[in-house]
């Protein structure tokens, strides 16, 4: 065996022992951090107590009306709209129900219904009264989620379906094990850094397979997310956000005064940074891999550089999309920062932009040093299975 093949073993054998015992510890992690319900009972019952906590249920608009307010006196009358429905759901089911007026004059995100139009009401039981929640979209979303897993199925096939599969287990691991284990009191840090081990464990390999360029992949992956983690820390420390800075961090101490609230906010920006990282690890794992087998005769050097070349284009793309996620969700905020006539420094110093800044930019220094570690390992690996076949086959023919 010679020097090459040595040093090739001995990387492929401490790639999958670090796989391995990253893959070990997420397990712990899940055994340990696995909600028991307990700390959830609790905080419904104290959602429940301060009226957080409603039945919501489908309903059918019968009829709208807008006419005087019951309340305006013989002064300036006041138009109300009222609306009469049909539940379709709960313990009047099929019967007609009145919901309380509303004046729109006042109210301006009570919308337009018409008659026949599918609504969301919200029910409490103790005081029996209905009162509306929201327009009913959810047949819309399906038929959206049906097209798009249609065209994902279409173009990358069998693939496409996997990679589908693995978007239901992430949508199962956030529900049924990030949200009910911080509310039974764990640590939401570490709830989500276990959490954005098993989903990059689960998507990894079960979309693209237990090769060795997935597990490259996945490699990078966690390396990566282990410094963006890392990083995201010390600006966080550095930055000294509250965690205050939306109207739901207001009212989960309402409910649960042991939530760390800024420790949820850094599990978030974890979760968040994965998404990227993995499709950057395995568009250059997959890279090196087809340029390899497009042109045997390069060196590992050779893939280095083309992998590089490739990926400083995808980083750059990455990027911009990354800034575009997260100020994309805040334009109304954004156009209230423009008529507030402060500097731009002002506008970046206040918690809920400068918070999506540190997000931005923590993730984006965690993209960058995936990039070049994943071509690397992935280069250095396929170069070197291709020296040792090579090497075995002569020997074969001797």
């Amino acid at each position: 065996m010679t020097d090459s093949d040595k040093r090739y073993e001995v990387v492929i054998r401490w790639l999958f022992a670090f796989v391995a015992l990253a893959g070990i510890a997420t397990i712990a992690g899940l055994i340990m951090l696995w909600p028991d319900g307990e700390g959830q009972k609790q905080i419904e019952e104290n959602a429940e107590e301060i009226g957080l906590v409603a039945e919501l249920l489908s309903a059918t608009v019968e009829e709208v009306q807008d006419s005087v307010c019951s309340y305006s006196f013989s002064g300036e009358s006041e138009l109300c709209r009222n609306v009469i429905i049909t539940v379709n759901e709960g313990p009047e089911a099929g019967s007609l129900v009145a919901l309380p007026e509303v004046n729109t004059s006042f109210d301006h995100t009570f919308p337009e219904l018409s008659a026949g139009e599918n609504v969301i009401v919200g029910y409490h039981e103790d005081i029996n009264t209905y009162y509306y929640e929201d327009r009913d979209r959810r047949s819309s979303l399906w038929w959206l989620a049906l097209l798009f897993a249609a065209l994902v199925i279409c173009l990358a096939r069998i693939r496409g379906l996997l990679a589908l599969f693995a978007m239901a287990g992430t949508v199962l691991v956030l529900i049924g094990f990030v949200a009910p284990s911080v509310l039974d009191g764990n640590n939401p840090l570490l709830v989500c850094v276990v959490a954005a081990a098993s989903i990059a464990f689960f998507s990894l390999y079960f979309t693209h397979g237990l090769t060795v360029m997935t597990t490259v992949a996945l490699a990078g992956t966690l390396i990566a997310l282990g410094f963006t983690l890392g990083i995201s820390w010390i600006f966080f420390e550095l930055a000294n956000f509250s965690g205050f800075s939306s109207e739901e961090s207001l009212v989960l101490p309402l409910i649960s005064e042991s939530l760390d609230l800024r420790g949820l906010l850094l599990g978030g920006t974890i979760l968040a940074a994965l998404g990227a990282l993995d499709d950057v690890t395995v568009t250059q794992a997959a890279t090196v891999l087809e340029l390899s087998a497009q042109n045997s005769e390069m060196s590992a050097t050779q893939l280095v550089r083309s992998g590089l070349k490739i990926g400083r284009e995808h980083i750059a793309s990455t990027v911009n999309t990354l800034l575009l996620a997260y100020v994309g969700s805040s334009i109304p905020l954004l156009l209230l920062f423009a008529v507030s006539d402060q500097s731009l420094g002002l506008v970046a110093n206040s918690e809920l932009i400068s918070i999506e800044i540190v997000r931005t930019l923590c993730g984006s220094i965690g993209l960058v040093a995936a990039l070049p570690l994943t071509t690397f390992l992935a280069a250095f690996l396929v170069s070197g299975k291709r020296k040792k076949s090579s090497i075995d086959n002569l020997d074969n023919q001797g």
